[in-house]
């Protein structure tokens, strides 16, 4: 009790409050640019501690990071676009219900899940200072595999009504994130000889494509958010809360999966978004199926990814093992301050460590009381025609993918998975198993050579790795045994043509990296040949399956499906055009960012691109220009400082 009231008394002091509430009020901001993520301002702010006692260093450092996963629900939900890759998994369900007019519901029900979830993540820390170390001691890598494994398994979930589609999603990205060299064998994987690619495909760029371009482009095709033009209301937000509030224990369930798996040195957040995802899933209550608006599909991931920061702080604590990237920093800045993680931490510095569990609560509590201040004001967003919004994501998104490299590459990657996404939207192919399967490889694959050296195969027997084996196979069978039931409910099936191309290609690349994994060594081809394999056999399964409906096209159940009234409904001109339009927008920004430098880049092109579109006068389209232009300085200049490249015209110029 004595250590408990002399961290208050610490933490209460006025310098350090005011840099909790600095931390806060930057992470908020970073957490809302999209492509920037919670380490950018983590490595500013680092540096600045030293002249700090260590009690406001890390009130500053630890109120920033908790909270960027808190307004990264801002753009995920009202956009489609992830702010960081946190939020990926709130876009399909969050983005969905903003277009059906209840953003500021999605908004109260993420920001109320988010401070649930952040405290209850901060004391499951609290709890655990004193049993940590034995815990993370007796976890060995076949338990580590295990989880990685039982996270795949929520594929099923994802699958929705189509579980090949599913699982052949899931295997390509499993196939595209081996995509580097090799850490096992150091050798180079699908690179094509460019240096670009050695550390494989950037996660921040890729889910900015798949997810963010395609629903910039249903944006523009709908002229705004909101289908519907109806003001948010306090009742939407409450109800909201409320949501939150009734599945209260869907909360507390998901902080600790989210605390768990963030004590879990290389479980990413992503990973842990989409596994609190899948277990709410498995019991989606009354509203839309999930994917399509459903409430809890906001609450899990956003209650999961806000308590993985306590998480994520046990082994930095107990071992000097960081949990995760900005743990990494963390840890910098504990050797800033002469702190050396484990036993001391729990003894000699007691207090600092009760504080840092203070710190986490109290800036999840601010964070998401800022937000919800803020929820009826950015629900009104809805409204705002697409012309004027597009502009404005797009070039930050640009910029934001640009800065993870400073490589051209950045931006051609950002288009080539942009129209991947596009196609897996429109073709109704899960974007969300694909990004399960990308970010759970490299865990998958690093995991199992490290297990099966160590072990052999007697890491079979690990009473963990049994548990985690059959909760897996006990959801997938939930999941085939639902499918089987009500295949036949089905009245229309997707159209066959579009579903033979896209399978038919993924045939082809399957089979092409089948083959080149061939020459690489055992240990780097083991799983990219299995992925590609089992990639070519679904592959086969959906191309077989549409040819047969193919063949019987003239039946009553595919000729609805032929005419757009099943389940997908094939691309119109209406939708092509949108695509292309934004195609245009997203190269224009790209090529003005590389020609005159991002601050000029921002407001020529949202001043151009405004008054094209049509969606404001010229007053209003030259405010939001220099606002752009303002805001990309403040953030990428100020904030995030990063040594920008010369842009061409000025390299052309000679000055």
């Amino acid at each position: 009790m004595d250590i408990i009231l002399l961290a208050l008394a610490e933490m209460t002091e006025p310098f350090r409050l005011l840099m909790l509430v600095t931390g806060t009020i930057t992470g908020l901001i970073v957490g809302v640019v999209p492509g920037i993520g919670g380490i950018f301002g983590l490595a500013l702010f680092v540096p600045l501690t030293y002249q700090l006692d260590p009690y406001a260093a890390f009130a500053l450092l630890l109120g920033m990071s908790s909270v960027t996963t808190t307004s990264d629900t801002i753009p995920a939900v009202l956009l489609g676009v992830p702010g960081t890759v946190g939020a990926v998994a709130t876009v399909v369900d969050g983005h969905p219900m903003a277009r059906r007019g209840e953003a500021a519901r999605a908004f109260g029900a993420a920001y109320s899940a988010s401070l649930i979830g952040g405290v209850a993540g901060a004391l499951l820390l609290a709890i655990s200072i004193p049993f940590m170390r034995p815990l993370m001691l007796h976890m060995q890598t076949p338990d580590f595999f295990a989880v990685s494994a039982f996270g795949l398994s929520v594929v099923g979930m994802l699958a929705g009504s189509q579980p090949l589609k599913g699982l052949a999603a899931a295997m390509l990205g499993l196939l595209l994130a081996f995509v580097g060299i090799d850490a096992n064998a150091g050798i180079h994987r699908w690179t094509f000889g460019q240096i670009y690619l050695w550390e494989g495909i950037p996660l921040v760029v890729l889910f900015l494509g798949l997810f963010g371009l395609p629903e910039l482009a249903g944006l523009l095709a709908r002229g705004s958010i909101q289908e519907k033009a109806e003001l948010p209301t306090y009742a939407g937000m409450w109800r909201g809360i409320r949501d939150t509030l009734g599945s209260f224990w869907l909360v507390i369930r998901c902080s600790w999966i989210g605390t768990i798996l963030g004590a879990i040195p290389g479980v990413g957040i992503a990973a842990i978004d989409w596994i609190s995802y899948g277990h709410a899933a498995q019991n989606p209550g009354e509203g839309p199926p999930f994917g399509q608006g459903n409430v809890r599909g906001v609450i899990a991931p956003e209650s999961a990814n806000n308590a993985k920061e306590g998480g994520a702080l046990i082994p930095t604590l107990a071992f000097g093992v960081p949990g995760s990237a900005p743990m990494a920093l963390l840890l910098g800045a504990f050797m800033i301050h002469g702190l050396v993680p484990g036993p001391d931490m729990l003894s000699v510095h007691a207090p600092l460590t009760v504080s840092m569990v203070f710190t986490i609560a109290a800036a999840n509590i601010l964070g998401a009381v800022i937000c919800l201040f803020f929820t009826r004001p950015l629900a009104r967003l809805a409204n705002v025609p697409a012309g004027l919004i597009v502009p404005l994501v797009v070039v930050f998104m640009i910029i934001g993918a640009f800065q993870n490299n400073m490589d051209v590459l950045d931006l051609l990657m950002l288009g080539g998975v942009g129209a991947l996404g596009m196609a897996m939207k429109e073709l109704n192919w899960p974007r969300s198993a694909f990004a399960l399967g990308f970010v759970l490889a490299p865990m998958l694959e690093r995991n199992f050579f490290l297990t099966y050296q160590i072990h052999g195969w007697g890491w079979l027997t690990r009473p963990l790795v049994l548990a985690l084996f059959a909760m897996a196979a006990i959801g997938f069978g939930r999941r085939a045994v639902t499918w089987y039931r009500t295949r036949g409910r089905q009245r229309q099936l997707p159209a066959p043509l579009p579903d033979l191309v896209f399978s038919g290609l993924l045939l082809a690349l399957a089979v092409a990296a089948f083959v080149s994994a061939g020459a690489f060594p055992f240990d780097a081809r083991m799983f990219p040949m299995i992925s590609a394999g089992i990639l070519a056999a679904l592959a086969l399964a959906i191309f077989l399956q549409a040819a047969a409906r193919w063949r019987d096209r003239g039946t009553s159940t595919t000729a609805a499906a032929l005419t757009g009234e099943g389940e997908w409904a094939p691309v119109g001109e209406f939708a092509l055009k949108a695509s292309v339009r934004l195609a245009l927008l997203a190269g224009a920004a790209s090529a003005l960012l590389l020609l005159v430098g991002h601050i000029a880049a921002a407001f020529v092109f949202v001043l151009g691109s405004t008054l094209m579109l049509g969606a404001a006068s010229w007053r209003t389209a030259l405010a939001s220009a220099m606002g752009a232009a303002l805001f990309v300085y403040a953030v990428f200049d100020l904030m995030v400082s990063r040594a920008w490249p010369a842009p061409l015209l000025k390299q052309a110029l000679g000055l």
